[in-house]
């Protein structure tokens, strides 16, 4: 079992930004997390947790940044009975609030996964990006979370931003490279309902040799290619308990759960969740839609699609592929190795 906490904080608004997060509400923090810790006990006996039952831990946001390693105290206390000996801790984090305090902090509750959100080493795009931080605060929120002492480290990149070229792309996946991380997530920009972005969508190039590009550079360099976006020599085992389906909580305004064959949805307005934290809409998924979403996750994924999920007709399209080289086989799994075909490979089965 996984679980997920929302944190839905931030010090800025990224203008390509659609998960829930607020700038404007820090003063409900203490009561925020006195809420979460209400409603990971009620969802602890939902999901029927068993002492050393969860793999993974991982807080996003939002900003986790944004919130006192003090605060978060009663919710590791919850969720230590619980948590596997040696599991996945991880916390996202932006590197103009990941100080020094904040970074020992959560490594004394036991973190031992950071992701910073950096998007880019170039000041100008940052600033486009209306990121709050500079890239000498990303190179030294790395440093110094390496000198604490965390054992996993992982950055975020933004590319296919206007004007992105290969050029720039590069340097920023050098300047990566000479931090201390073993992985590296490297998103495609794309423009959401709702961002500030939605307004002016010209600014996201097509620009699909873009895609090939940073991957080639990002496996020259050792990491590898594991999923669409993520790379890395440490491979997420939060990441991949999605893409097999696991069970995980979602706890916080704006978070999704998954039982079996259930999403549950926490409301998403901060003030309605503080007042009342189990107020949550369910989800029952059909067959159909959990063996759709196993086909696409594991197509964008190196986990592959079993065999055995399939109806004799999506095999033998699946075969089909095989002929071809787009998909490879063997007595269990159909693998994809091009991630960027992920989508219409899919379609293409389920058709």
């Amino acid at each position: 079992m996984l679980v997920y906490i929302h944190i839905p904080y931030c010090d800025s608004k990224c203008h390509y930004c659609s998960f829930n997060s607020y700038v404007d509400k820090f003063d409900t923090r203490e009561k925020y997390m006195q809420s979460l810790h209400e409603q990971l006990q009620f969802e602890l006996k939902r999901f029927q947790a068993t002492p050393k039952s969860i793999k993974t831990l991982f807080i996003g946001g939002g900003t986790p940044s944004t919130i006192d390693p003090l605060l978060y105290q009663p919710i590791f206390d919850l969720l230590a009975p619980y948590l596997k000996v040696n599991a996945e801790i991880t916390t996202e984090a932006n590197p103009n609030s990941a100080t020094k305090t904040w970074l020992k902090g959560m490594k004394a509750l036991g973190v031992n996964r950071i992701s910073f959100g950096v998007q880019s080493f170039h000041k100008d795009k940052l600033k486009a990006l209306n990121r709050a931080h500079t890239p000498q605060q990303a190179k030294d929120a790395l440093l110094h979370a390496k000198e604490i002492g965390f054992e996993h480290l992982s950055l975020d990149l933004i590319y296919n931003y206007q004007n992105d070229t290969k050029t720039l792309l590069l340097n920023d996946i050098e300047q990566a490279f000479e931090l201390p991380i073993d992985h590296i997530s490297a998103y495609e920009l794309t423009i959401e309902d709702g961002t500030h972005f939605s307004t002016i969508p010209e600014v996201r190039q097509e620009d699909e040799n873009l895609a090939f590009f940073v991957a080639n550079e990002i496996q020259k360099r050792g990491f590898t290619h594991y999923e669409i976006s993520n790379f890395g020599r440490y491979q997420s085992h939060h990441n991949k308990g999605y893409w097999k389906l696991e069970n995980y909580i979602g706890a916080g305004a704006g978070a999704v759960g998954f039982l079996k064959d259930r999403r549950f949805y926490p409301t998403t307005d901060i003030e309605t969740y503080i007042k009342d934290p189990l107020l949550i809409t369910e989800e029952l998924l059909t067959q159909k839609e959990l063996l759709t979403e196993k086909i696409f996750l594991g197509l964008r994924s190196m986990l592959g699609i079993e065999k055995s999920i399939l109806t004799s007709t999506m095999q033998q399209k699946a075969k089909t592929l095989c002929t071809e080289k787009k998909l490879k086989c063997d007595n269990t799994h159909y693998y994809n190795e091009n991630f960027f075909l992920s989508d219409e490979l899919a379609l293409y089965i389920l058709d």
